[in-house]
């Protein structure tokens, strides 16, 4: 039985109170029986007061891309989560101050140059694509201690927080995004290194993926939307201080420090 829209918006309204406050709540699925179209209107109702507040929707983020992190939390398919102006950090600096457990993820970002309606396929995506570019995405949990299933991340907007995007931008003409390569460094250490293929394959199913989905859900991509792709390796955890370089084989590079709290 899906849950009534009272608790929806309550639900809603917890996970906008932690994002606030930095406070993180227990899962949402401790208490409630939550199906995954609950938690994408949780997560839309949440999106909603971030909107009120002045934000803007950009784009979209997929999340649960690779074999590892499917199996872990029991699903065979990504989620994702919408993409604000407010997550975008303009310089090389992530403001630590509102993140509660950051974590990072080096990705491969799609400018959408037309709109893609279904069926989608990866081909598609890539006639479809103005340009990609290397992004750093920092992800963060308003669940405690990343303690989640499936309907916790997704009712978190796929546990979203900021990003970061290289540059120069590239076609993709002559690009083999499933080859594309990428090194994580933290601290001057390597950190985690992975390859594009570790996105379902190439990044560019992953964005079709997300464009049949919203289809679904009466919505659809749209010329000049940014779409975070899901990462090239696991997730690596942030501390404030640290130093981030990220290394792509073809992309170009990023730098960043996170900020002292």
């Amino acid at each position: 039985m899906q849950l009534d829209d009272a608790t929806r918006d309550r639900l809603a309204e917890s996970l906008y109170g932690a994002l606030e406050s930095g406070s993180p709540i227990d899962p949402l699925t401790d208490d409630h029986d939550l199906t995954i179209a609950d938690a994408y209107d949780v997560q839309s109702r949440l999106v909603e007061r971030r909107l009120d507040d002045g934000a803007e929707v950009v784009g979209h983020k997929v999340g649960l891309t690779s074999d590892a992190i499917q199996e872990q939390l029991g699903v065979d398919e990504p989620d994702f989560g919408r993409l604000l102006d407010t997550m975008f950090v303009a310089g090389s600096t992530i403001p630590a101050d509102d993140l509660i457990a950051p974590r990072v993820e080096p990705e491969i970002g799609f400018l959408v140059g037309e709109r893609l309606d279904p069926p989608v396929s990866h081909l598609d995506v890539l006639e479809a694509t103005r340009s990609v570019v290397p992004v750093l995405e920092v992800i963060d949990s308003r669940v405690r201690d990343w303690d989640i299933q499936i309907e916790d991340t997704v009712a978190d907007n796929a546990s979203s927080a900021l990003y970061l995007a290289g540059e120069a931008v590239h076609d993709v003409d002559g690009r083999d995004l499933s080859l594309e390569g990428v090194k994580l460094h933290r601290n001057g250490e390597l950190a985690a290194s992975g390859v594009g293929a570790a996105v379902l394959g190439h990044p560019a199913r992953s964005v079709a993926w997300l464009a049949n989905t919203l289809a679904d859900l009466d919505a659809a991509l749209e010329p000049g939307h940014l779409v975070l792709s899901g990462s090239l390796t696991p997730a690596v955890d942030l501390a404030p201080g640290d130093v981030l370089g990220v290394e792509f084989t073809s992309l170009g590079s990023l730098h960043a420090r996170v900020g002292e709290e």
